[in-house]
C-alpha cells in the first residue's frame, strides 16, 4: 500500500514538472511571437539612414526595417512597430513594450548588463558633422573642446554621452529630433554634430554644404546590434543564426551599398 502511494505520489509530481515545463515553453516568448504570428519592433524612426519614420504615409524605411522585416519574413510573423524614443529606449525594453528593437543601437557593455544584444551586424564609430567651410577648424576633439563651439545632439543616446565624456568645455545643446540635427547645424544653428560615421556619410550625400572630414577616422570603433529584453534568449539565438546566415548570404553587404554607400 505504501509502494503504490509513493508511487503516485511520483507520479502526481512528474505530471505537475511537466505542465510547468509545458507552460514554461508555451509562454516563452519566442514560441508565442510563432504562436501568434506578430513580432513588435522598438523603433525610434529618426536616424536615417537604417531608421527613419514618416510621418506622412506612417510607415518606417532604411537598412534596419529592410533587415528585420526579411528575419520577420523567414520566421513567417508580421511586424508590428512601436514607437520608442533614446531617452526611453532602454527602459521601453525593460518594460517588454516591443520584443526586440532595431535602429542603429551601439552596442555596449552598459546595454548588455541590463538587456540582451545581438552579434554585431554593421560596423560604426564616433565622428563628426560639420559645414564645409569648417572643415580646416575642427580636426581633432581638442579643437572641439571649446566654450565658442556649439555642439548639438539628440537626448540619451550614445551621442550625448561621447560629447559629455570628451567635449565638457564645448557649449551642448540638446535637440529632440535626431533627424533634424545636420540641416539646423547646415544653417548654422550648431557647430558641430558628434554621431555615427553611418549617419554622417548619409548626410554629406544629401546636404551640399555639410561635411564629415574624419569619416575615416571615428574616434571609436563599434558595431550595431539589436536589443531586446532578458528572457528572450530564444529569440536572440535565432537572431544571431539570422545575422550570421545573412553575412554569408551577402544580404548584410546588399544593404549596405543601397542605403549607406551609394
Amino acid at each position: 500500500m505504501k509502494k503504490n502511494i509513493k508511487i503516485i505520489l511520483v507520479l502526481i509530481l512528474l505530471l505537475i514538472v511537466g505542465s510547468l515545463i509545458g507552460y514554461k515553453e508555451y509562454n516563452d516568448p519566442f514560441n508565442r511571437i510563432k504562436r501568434t504570428g506578430v513580432l513588435k519592433v522598438g523603433m525610434t524612426g529618426d536616424y536615417l539612414p537604417v531608421s527613419f519614420y514618416n510621418e506622412d504615409t506612417g510607415t518606417y524605411s532604411g537598412f534596419d526595417v529592410e533587415l528585420i522585416e526579411t528575419m520577420a519574413d523567414q520566421l513567417g510573423v508580421k511586424i508590428e512597430y512601436v514607437r520608442t524614443s533614446w531617452p526611453t529606449l532602454t527602459q521601453d525594453t525593460l518594460d517588454n513594450k516591443f520584443d526586440l528593437a532595431i535602429c542603429g543601437i551601439t552596442i555596449t557593455e552598459e546595454r548588455k548588463k541590463v538587456a540582451l544584444m545581438s552579434d554585431g551586424y554593421l560596423a560604426n564609430g564616433k565622428t563628426i558633422l560639420i559645414r564645409k567651410e569648417d572643415v580646416d577648424k575642427y580636426k581633432t576633439l581638442d579643437d572641439i573642446n571649446k566654450k565658442e563651439v556649439v555642439v548639438m545632439e539628440n537626448p540619451g543616446g550614445t551621442n550625448e554621452k561621447f560629447v559629455r565624456a570628451n567635449l565638457p568645455e564645448a557649449t551642448l545643446i540638446i535637440h529632440e529630433s535626431n533627424a533634424e540635427i545636420p540641416h539646423l547645424i547646415a544653417q548654422g544653428e550648431a557647430d558641430v554634430m558628434i554621431t555615427e560615421i553611418l549617419e554622417a556619410g548619409y548626410y554629406i550625400q544629401i546636404e551640399d554644404n555639410l561635411a564629415a572630414p574624419l569619416i575615416n577616422e571615428p574616434f571609436t570603433h563599434g558595431e550595431l546590434g539589436i536589443l531586446m529584453p532578458k528572457g528572450y534568449e530564444k529569440l536572440l539565438s535565432y537572431t544571431n543564426n539570422f545575422i550570421e546566415k545573412e553575412k554569408d548570404s551577402g544580404l548584410i553587404d546588399m544593404l549596405a551599398n543601397k542605403y549607406i554607400y551609394h
